[in-house]
């Protein structure tokens, strides 16, 4: 099996201080850092952890163009003009390579979308082509079954997420950048009003200029100063496999699985569909700026209603019925979750369940209610309550 992370060695000692100072050494800290040092700009990074130790070691590794939005889409081309640029420059490894990524669907309106898609990208210069049933299933081949069609775009790749980031950052010590491991940024002080330091776990650094490229912690830190950044967390789990001597497709995706190339004989594979959203308190502050993405109903034709929300909380599978009121009313937001309504979503409950692998139907079940409280109809929350364990199977 590949090492899940290249190792870094970066610098020991905190300057006083510098032009800009970066937080997080993630693949977007670690790029923009190099960026700035490519300018001649004095930069400082500063990474709690190890560099490219978090979701940037875990990523899919894909570099796409295909089923791009089209107001992103320019950027992705970009994007993987730079990949190769930056490996021809800096002399080191990502593991990037253009080997195509291939997508199979049994489903015409899947496909129609994807065909429809194709018209746009050929006519803006990118390279995507539709696949016949019988190539579809060729290149599907390892997942035993037939394929109504799917689509190869030639010119999209993959990089190597356990590469990429250490050696951007290498890159970025041979340009004169600082990069510093395990010093968490835990602060910014100001001065007037304007960016003065950064206090780190290692002491302060002067600077006037901070970006914030911490990831998962980006809108806790962004909280402390008074700002507010909508962020929610999403889990998933994947698994490094070894092939052995089965031949698979570098880049590959169904409705069931994806997998990826991540080199010495070595894929990643996720199962599609089971990641997972914890109703923590950051999730629920920021519930009507996600709820709409997430809260993607879950129905069961043959029957009525519908989940709002499932989430895992650990080993619990969480059924989330998610009331909103603009005001607080007599009766709670939470008692329109009658009897009737219980006995809906245990039916649907049980329904789903039939759906998951047989392991997962043995998870521990939680009926939660969260009540949203609005000032008026368009505004914030001005109050939420999560009720965990509202009520039960019986």
């Amino acid at each position: 099996m590949a090492r899940p992370l290249d190792p870094f060695t970066g610098d020991a000692a905190l300057p006083a201080r510098t032009r800009v100072v970066v937080i997080g050494g993630g693949i977007i800290g670690v790029a923009t850092a190099l960026e700035l040092a490519e300018r001649g700009v004095p930069t400082v990074l500063c990474e709690k952890g190890v560099i490219g130790g978090e979701q940037s070691s875990r990523n899919w590794g894909w570099c796409r163009q295909q089923n791009r939005d089209a107001r992103e889409l320019p950027l992705a081309t970009k994007a993987l003009d730079l990949w190769e640029q930056f490996g021809a420059e800096s002399g080191e490894n990502t593991g990037f390579r253009r080997c195509g990524l291939f997508y199979v669907s049994n489903n015409d309106e899947e496909l129609a979308t994807w065909a429809r898609w194709g018209e746009f990208a050929r006519s803006v210069g990118v390279k995507t082509r539709m696949l016949t049933g019988d190539e579809a299933t060729e290149r599907g081949g390892f997942t035993g079954q037939r394929w109504k069609g799917g689509v190869h775009s030639q010119a999209d790749g993959i990089a190597n997420p356990g590469l990429a980031a250490p050696a951007v950052a290498k890159a970025l010590i041979a340009l004169g950048g600082t990069v510093l491991q395990g010093c968490a940024a835990r602060g910014i002080e100001t001065t007037g009003g304007a960016v003065s330091a950064v206090v780190t776990e290692m002491g302060t650094i002067r600077t006037r200029l901070v970006i914030q490229a911490g990831g998962a912690w980006a809108s806790s830190f962004c909280r402390q100063l008074g700002v507010s950044f909508p962020q929610a967390t999403v889990r998933q789990t994947i698994l490094a496999v070894s092939t052995g001597a089965l031949t698979l497709p570098d880049a590959f995706v169904s409705k069931s699985i994806s997998i990826t190339y991540r080199g010495e004989g070595c894929h990643t594979l996720a199962i599609s569909g089971r990641a997972k959203v914890d109703p923590t308190l950051q999730f629920l502050r920021y519930a009507l700026d996600f709820l709409p993405m997430f809260a993607r109903r879950w129905r069961n034709p043959k029957l009525r209603g519908d989940i709002d929300l499932i989430a895992w909380h650990g080993t619990t599978l969480c059924i989330v019925e998610v009331k909103t009121r603009t005001r607080r009313d007599l009766v709670p937001a939470e008692m329109a979750v009658d009897s009737d309504k219980q006995d809906t979503l245990r039916q649907l409950a049980r329904s789903y369940l039939r759906r998951l692998p047989a392991a997962a139907r043995e998870a521990t079940i939680r009926f939660d209610v969260v009540s949203i409280y609005l000032e008026s109809p368009n505004a914030k929350p001005s109050h939420i309550e999560l009720n965990q364990g509202a009520f039960g199977w019986a």
